[in-house]
């Protein structure tokens, strides 16, 4: 879905087409006045957009400090479901690890929702990333990592967690925290599932060992949530799930991109000669 596609959708929701456009990927999201839209891709992200406007709502009533929704239910406007969200102040700086630590503990404080929250499969995307990657990769480069996919997943569903399990945001970065006039909010709550509090805590250890995250601020975050994930004997495994489908999300950009080919090569060397240290670039 491109820019213009998203401003019809606008118009025929009533919508201004003049509306700013303040990002555009699997979403468009626009600010109209005090709201925030966001226009969805396919009729099939639907049922996320009502599960995202669900946890909002969650969030609220347990006084978590989350974006909150300005409609309750999502519409689904010529095939792409469209929700609003009252507009967040403009960030008073960017959003540091250890402002999510104190956003990531009151989440993992609350009890089961009260609507279903799907599982965190990190790997359920990997077979559709190889297959978009095509010829353009090598095929025993694709063969390595469903090979690796099926182990890891094996693996995550043995580990015995240090974390009671429960509700987890999915996409715990920084990035995802808004630092308004009140303090650090939670965004995009999309990811939100029910599995590994661990999830939410390996991925800014794998930030720190593969994408240049400072020591100090990783540091900063374990001081601030309290633990340290790495302690835990598990953490290799759910990294390593999560290295498999980053490896295989850049695939998928391969066959127009020379950038993410080489990218890819780059994560998928490192991986087979098992060489942890070897930085990845965000893409």
């Amino acid at each position: 879905m491109d820019e213009t596609r998203a401003r019809d959708v606008l118009a025929a929701a009533g919508l201004s087409r003049d509306a700013t456009l303040l990002a555009l990927g699997e979403n468009a999201v626009f600010g109209v006045g005090d709201l925030a839209v966001k226009v969805g891709r396919s009729a099939e992200l639907l049922e996320r957009a009502e599960r995202e406007l669900a946890v909002a709502g969650w969030l609220e009533r347990a006084d978590v400090p989350a974006v909150r929704a300005a409609e309750p239910k999502a519409r689904l406007v010529d095939g792409h479901p469209v929700t609003l969200w009252h507009r967040m102040p403009q960030a008073l700086r960017p959003a540091e690890p250890r402002d999510l630590a104190p956003l990531l503990r009151q989440v993992h404080a609350l009890p089961e929702a009260p609507f279903a929250l799907p599982r965190r499969e990190l790997l359920d995307g990997v077979e559709r990333w190889l297959r978009l990657a095509g010829d353009s990769i090598d095929p025993a480069d694709a063969a390595y990592l469903r090979e690796r996919r099926d182990g890891f997943a094996a693996a995550a569903a043995a580990l015995t967690p240090r974390l009671t399990p429960g509700p987890i945001h999915g996409d715990a970065l920084p990035r995802n925290v808004h630092i308004g006039p009140d303090g650090p909010v939670l965004v995009d709550l999309e990811t939100f599932s029910a599995d590994l509090r661990e999830h939410d805590l390996v991925v800014l250890a794998l930030s720190r060992d593969r994408y240049g995250l400072d020591p100090a601020a990783y540091d900063a975050f374990t001081d601030a949530y309290g633990w340290d994930v790495r302690a835990w004997d598990g953490c290799a495994v759910l990294r390593g799930a999560r290295e498999t489908a980053s490896c295989a999300w850049v695939a998928q950009h391969a066959p127009a991109n020379p950038k993410a080919l080489a990218e890819f090569r780059r994560r998928v060397n490192s991986l087979r000669s098992g060489d942890t240290e070897v930085r990845w670039y965000p893409f």
